[in-house]
């Protein structure tokens, strides 16, 4: 049985089409009806085609002649990597799928470089073949150029016709090697994702190596040392169906029952109850976040609402971290660690969408080494943190910055880079249409929209890729922005002293075109070093007091302007604005 099994997986570049040549695999295979097919089949939730992009890596069991394949849709985006690289360990095999109009791209090689760690056999495709703009032999001369192989083994596709998709396919089971058939071991499933179930408790989703698993039969977690009983065990349609058993080289899930949502952890061996003693599998790294971001409710009696939905979010992502923290202006929240901003936005979304719980979003932080006077070393990743003074030194993390830019964009993205701080260290030819740039830089000078303006200067035709380097010492000052008189803790960041007031003049201006008016006039002011650097304000809503009257005397109206005057100025004294949550997330994209 296992010789006709394959495991694989589609990797590519944020758009260069996975999850339409995952929809074609689907009609192929007749996996889904096609009444109820439909574009991004794989893609379940809503964000995912609102944004266009592929979140949640997602299985699905597909039936070829005699051929039982398991394929896993992977996200492109670089924020997403750790969801790539769960996907590679669960199989043998890899579709490289590379935009023909577009080529290779940063993410190609950060996930053609996971796949190779892995070892897994790598089946190249150039996609869009179709299109009148595409360079197809131009991509297949650089892939093979990449790969080290004869161009004649890149098979040249079309996933939004389907031209030769079914090729393509037939491949995958010539070259992906079967899945080892060790059904006589000892049961040991590798834990790749999970989510929580209401009636099934925590569902992980399972690679099983070697033995085989029934419904009912008794588990032990090896790493969690927690017991279970499978409730249910199945495969993904990409909807879960239950199956007899899960055996040797087959991909899919199994109901624990449990309802601790931190019991099962990604990375983690399932095993058999009397054969606990096995080994466990290797499993995976953990996550390094390189982004922080807290996150309040509005509503403070919403806290236990927040925690529970964090925690079974983070079974779903397991790329995520979070610890509880509080503010004496915000109250109790938590401060959450992300792989990258766009990261950050998708999990607040979920948050927002999935639990109904309205957040109070603060500015996305990297992290700061502080030494103070006696020379302890503090790590800090929130601006809140940040000491008022008897600072020694500060250290902060710089990145090696890749980005893969067509030669005709080369210019635009120089003078991109040349607004951040850094250096550019090298420039290599990929191809006779493509570069990559090496640069050096502070992280903080690209987490926050460096991603957008490169594609809005490239025209989306570049990428880019980055890895943490060093820590350097720096120049960095905490800046504050008040809002009538209010310090607010969400909008506080750490920024280079030399650009502290440019980025508040830049918070303060934005923040005066997203606020409402209010009743009393509203002052907006960047705080640096215990000074306003930068003001803004937002005229006061005027509502003419003196309409009803006519004829009269002008003291009359008077009388009435005056007390408007005054109910203006109690209002400015005690009044509190209320910022609404969208107005956070666009400061952070400015």
């Amino acid at each position: 049985m296992a010789n006709n099994i394959r495991n694989f997986v589609i990797i590519a570049h944020i758009d260069h089409g996975k999850s339409t040549l995952a929809d074609r695999f689907l009609e192929l295979t007749g996996a889904v009806e096609k009444r109820q097919m439909k574009e991004q089949f794989l893609d379940q939730m809503d964000l995912e085609r609102e944004k266009g992009i592929t979140i949640k890596l997602q299985p699905i069991r597909l039936k070829y002649g005699e051929y039982m394949l398991n394929l896993i849709d992977t996200p492109g985006h670089a924020d997403f990597s750790y969801e790539v690289s769960r996907s590679l360990a669960a199989v043998e095999g890899a579709i490289l799928l590379v935009d023909a109009t577009k080529g290779v791209q940063a993410q190609t090689l950060a996930n053609l470089k996971l796949a190779k760690e892995e070892g897994l056999a790598i089946i190249p495709a150039v996609n869009k073949i179709d299109l009148p703009s595409a360079r197809v032999d131009a991509v297949a001369r650089s892939i093979a150029d990449l790969l080290k192989i004869d161009e004649r083994e890149i098979l040249r596709i079309s996933a939004k016709t389907g031209q030769n998709v079914e090729e393509l396919l037939r491949i995958v089971i010539a070259r992906v090697p079967p899945a080892k058939e060790e059904i006589d071991k000892p049961l040991r499933a590798l834990v790749f994702d999970s989510h929580f179930d209401a009636f099934k408790g925590v569902v992980a989703y399972v690679r099983v190596v070697e033995g085989a698993v029934k419904t009912n039969d008794p588990l032990v977690l090896k790493a969690a040392r927690a017991k279970a009983v499978a409730k249910e065990v199945g495969h993904f349609t990409p909807k879960e169906a239950a199956d007899e058993e899960l055996r040797a080289g087959q991909i899919g899930y199994i109901a624990t029952g449990l309802k601790e949502s931190d019991t099962v952890r990604i990375g983690d061996t399932i095993t058999l109850a009397q054969n606990s003693s096995v080994d466990a599998l290797e499993g995976y790294a953990p996550s390094k976040p390189v982004v922080f971001v807290s996150f309040y409710p509005q509503d403070p009696q919403d806290f236990d609402v927040l925690e529970d939905a964090i925690a079974k979010l983070k079974l779903n992502d397991p790329s995520f971290e979070y610890e509880p923290e509080s503010h004496e202006a915000l109250g109790r929240g938590f401060r959450c660690g992300f792989l990258g901003v766009l990261h950050s936005e998708i999990i607040s979304e979920r948050l927002q969408r999935e639990y109904q719980v309205p957040l109070v979003i603060s500015r996305p932080s990297v992290e700061f080494k502080i030494t103070d006077p006696k020379g302890t070393e503090l790590s800090i990743k929130t601006a809140a943190e940040w000491p008022e003074q008897n600072i020694q030194s500060v250290k902060e993390p710089w990145v090696w910055l890749e980005i893969v830019t067509p030669v005709a964009y080369y210019s635009q993205v120089v003078q991109l880079l040349g607004q951040l701080e850094g250096n550019l260290l090298e420039t290599i030819n990929i191809s006779e249409h493509a570069l990559s740039v090496i640069f050096e830089t502070p992280l903080r000078e690209i987490v926050l929209d460096f991603y957008d303006r490169l594609k809005s200067a490239t025209q989306g035709m570049a990428s880019m890729d980055y890895q943490i380097a060093d820590w350097r010492s720096a120049n960095l000052v905490k800046l504050e922005i008040h809002i009538a008189g209010q310090k607010e803790e969400a909008f506080t960041q750490i920024v280079s002293r030399d650009k502290a007031y440019r980025e508040g003049k830049q918070i303060v201006e934005k923040l005066k075109e997203l606020l409402p008016t209010q009743q009393f006039i509203v002052a907006i002011q960047a705080v640096a070093d215990g000074r306003v650097i930068a003001r803004e304000t937002i005229r006061a809503r005027r509502r003419d007091v003196t309409a009803p009257l006519y004829g009269g005397d002008v003291t009359r109206k008077r009388k009435l302007l005056e007390r408007q005057k005054k109910g203006k100025k109690e209002l400015a004294e005690k009044g509190r604005v209320h910022i609404p949550s969208k107005v956070f997330l666009d400061v952070f994209r400015r």
